[in-house]
């Protein structure tokens, strides 16, 4: 696979969960070591698709930027940034919103999903942001984007604008590729038929990478699973048991093979036990590195700073020749 630009980006809603993690952050890092130019983005502008204090906002954003430093990413190897601070992706977005039409976009399963939490109205920007995620990727004319399954039709969104925005003004965009997180979809600890989710009014159901041993032995301990012992790999028939080991195999390294094998006679009581405490080996240094930063506010805020700086060094031309090809200049 010939990967010339990744390009990914996050919400910042606090430090993320233990889903987060293996679903997205972890990759990140492993991309940032295979491929020379890679921008992670902050994702405040979508924030505001759901209704947030300002004051919340502004914590989040750098506590989400301590929790993936912490996690391994390295501004050294990639651009890490936040979007707010490189205007051209809000000039672009509305550049694409006017080559998409609105039936598209009503489509969206996220759409769909989302309004309901806005008393089934929804806003403008809940409705459009799938345009801003497109012009987020395609401004760096980026080549590829790690996504999750959730994501794919967004994304298929934005190969289908870049390839509008080809045939009317002339080839200009790559159109971008998927890079499919290879992590199972760790589920709720409370519920897994549903993924994990920061949202989730149950407390236990989700165990967020800051948790204090104590409490992740806790949810671990809750977690819910069935009335059979032995511990098997079957998502469909046993998905408590199922995700448990999901979530062993993504935190060791090891394949879920391996983990079955190393778990052999324990009953599930006892594997809840030696699954927390894998999870918690991970992220102890995690946690410990994420208070750390934490405490160095104008160091998060001059990394942001300083990938917004590069950013927009990156996209400023490419902007520019996006405005003549329309017709501003």
């Amino acid at each position: 696979m010939v990967v010339d630009r990744i390009f990914s980006g996050i919400q910042p809603t606090g430090t993320p969960h233990l889903g987060n993690y293996l679903g997205a952050i972890q990759n990140w890092v492993n991309l940032q070591e295979e491929c020379s130019s890679v921008l992670y983005s902050i994702m405040d502008m979508h924030s505001l698709t759901m209704p947030k204090e300002p004051a919340v906002l502004r914590q989040n954003i750098l506590d989400t930027t301590a929790a993936i430093l912490a996690c391994g990413i390295d501004p050294k190897k990639c651009f890490l940034f936040r979007q707010s601070l490189v205007s051209e992706h809000a000039e672009l977005a509305w550049i694409l919103g006017c080559l998409t039409n609105v039936p598209r976009l009503l489509r969206l399963p996220q759409w769909k999903m989302k309004r309901a939490s806005q008393n089934n109205e929804g806003t403008v920007g809940l409705l459009t942001y799938p345009v801003l995620q497109a012009a987020d990727i395609l401004l760096y004319k980026s080549t590829h984007v790690p996504v999750g399954e959730d994501q794919v039709l967004h994304l298929e969104l934005a190969q289908d604008i870049a390839q509008h925005f080809n045939k009317k003004y002339g080839e200009f965009f790559p159109v971008p590729k998927a890079i499919l997180s290879t992590t199972k979809k760790i589920k709720s600890l409370r519920d897994p038929t549903v993924k994990m989710s920061k949202s989730d009014p149950q407390k236990l159901a989700t165990v967020n990478i800051v948790d204090s041993p104590d409490e992740i032995v806790l949810k671990f301990r809750k977690a819910v699973t069935d009335f059979t012992s032995e511990v098997t790999y079957d998502p469909a028939g046993r998905p408590g048991v199922s995700n448990l080991v999901s979530i062993h195999a993504a935190v060791t390294g090891l394949s879920i093979k391996e983990v079955l094998h190393q778990s052999a006679g324990l009953d599930t009581a006892h594997y809840k036990m030696v699954v927390a405490e894998s999870v918690i080996q991970k992220f102890a240094p995690i946690r410990s590195e994420i208070k750390k930063l934490q405490e160095d506010t104008s160091h998060l805020i001059k990394v942001l700073e300083d990938g917004a700086e590069k950013a927009k060094e990156l996209a400023a031309p490419i902007y520019q020749e996006i405005r003549r090809l329309v017709g501003f200049q």
